[in-house]
């Protein structure tokens, strides 16, 4: 397969399969905003709760490909998601997001978990960099400063996970059920290190050759052109250039080039020897994308060398049919090998991005042999979207939802996104 039919392939799937499926089965005309729960079974759960991660991603994804393709139904639905998140998610009392709304809209879970604030962060400069909108730069640069504010350690460096409603220490900091109850971790450092990223660029390319005296008022109305002020700028570049040194030299294993997943506040690691090979090659693609960004070259050589070793740790995950399992417990043994559609999403952009920048044939072999399994086992090519994940015997997972408060748009619709945006590059031949 050459790479321009690959690209075809994935607008076809990002317009026809992914967005369509989101354009048409999630809108909840009723309520506002976007229902909470299709199961796997394709079943509607119209009362379910509404997840800031949710609608966040959603956000993201149809203001990048408003920004991509240009097309006005993608605008229409950024607009609505950008208005739904604005109205329901952001606490106006106390700043930040909610974590959950009721299928109403009124406030559900109100803890502050700054991975949720990271997506906020995210998707609203996303719409910003799209459109131009001040409003939604003005809410992007009020969530960074949230986030500095409340959860930027400054003793030991980096951020914590949670805080309640009110700014104040939360005993339960896990993302989910699923996680560790530690301060820090990966997880909520690579999803704010991404925010922190798209925002630098999106001030960067609005940013005027005139210096000028704009502060950010909360849902200011103001004139195209004016600019944010060189300090903002200088901020948000600082504190990119740090996270991503605490990539580095944190979060990275330098003995085994995995990354850490959980840490104590001092940064001693905790849960154990733990590897999460689908946050390994989306890592090294989004550290490597921070680096560029942040265009400084020093920088820019520490990283390059940094990326280049989580994909290759990251192999550890692949399977001969090109997909790549989920994480493993080197303590207690136990691997989970499930094939879900996230790590494949993020598996291929990974390995094209070290075929992109390094010239790696190898690599981008294997992120086409990922993306023909994707085609073959994870797309719904009847329903819309893609399945959750497959087991390691084949089986299709039928529990786990279709979309859901972690099932969403966001790493499928930006793994087309991506693939669409550097196969556009001039120094892509094939």
């Amino acid at each position: 397969m050459n790479i321009k039919m690959m690209r075809d392939e994935m607008l076809d799937v990002l317009q026809n399969n992914i967005l369509h499926f989101w354009q048409t089965k999630m809108v909840d005309h009723e309520n506002g905003g976007f229902y909470g729960r299709i199961d796997n079974q394709g079943v509607l759960h119209p009362e379910a709760e509404k997840g800031a991660i949710l609608n966040a991603r959603i956000l993201w994804t149809f203001s990048a490909a408003y920004r991509v393709l240009g097309l006005e139904e993608y605008l229409e639905m950024a607009t609505y998601a950008k208005d739904y998140f604005l109205e329901h998610f952001i606490d106006k009392e106390y700043g930040g997001v909610y974590w959950s709304v009721d299928y109403k809209g009124y406030p559900l879970n109100t803890r502050k978990q700054f991975y949720a604030l990271g997506f906020a962060l995210y998707g609203l400069s996303e719409y910003a960099r799209a459109t131009g909108d001040r409003e939604a730069l003005d809410y992007a640069i009020a969530l960074y400063e949230c986030i500095e504010g409340h959860a930027f350690d400054k003793q030991f460096n980096g951020y914590i996970e949670a805080t309640t409603r009110e700014w104040k220490p939360i005993a339960d900091m896990r993302l989910s059920e699923l996680d560790a109850n530690y301060p820090k971790s990966q997880n909520t450092h690579l999803h704010i290190i991404e925010p922190y990223t798209n925002l630098y660029r999106c001030l960067k390319e609005m940013q005027s050759t005139t210096s000028c005296d704009y502060v950010p008022v909360l849902g200011s109305v103001l004139p195209i052109g004016v600019c944010v002020p060189m300090e903002t700028i200088m901020r948000v570049e600082a504190s990119l250039r740090n996270l991503i040194g605490i990539f580095t030299d944190y979060i990275l294993n330098p003995e085994t080039h995995h990354l850490d997943l959980f840490f104590e506040m001092d940064w001693t690691r905790g849960a154990g020897h733990l590897e999460s090979y689908g946050h390994d090659i989306e890592c090294s693609w989004l550290m490597h994308e921070a680096a560029l960004v942040l265009g400084d070259q020093k920088v820019l050589r520490k990283v390059e060398q940094v990326v280049r070793e989580v994909a290759k740790a990251s192999e550890k995950g692949l399977r001969p049919n090109g997909s790549m399992i989920h994480e493993a417990n080197l303590d207690t043994g136990h691997t989970d090998d499930d094939l879900h559609w996230w790590v494949q999403a993020e598996n291929v952009v990974g390995w094209f991005n070290i075929y992109q920048y390094f010239g790696d044939e190898d690599a981008l072999d294997k992120a086409v042999r990922c993306w023909e399994y994707i085609k073959t086992q994870l797309i719904d090519y009847e329903n819309g979207e893609w399945f959750w994940s497959r087991h390691s015997d084949g089986t299709l997972n039928t529990v786990d939802d279709k979309a859901g408060f972690w099932k969403c748009p966001y790493h499928n619709g930006r793994m087309c996104l991506e693939m669409i945006e550097r196969t556009d590059s001039d120094t892509l031949q094939n």
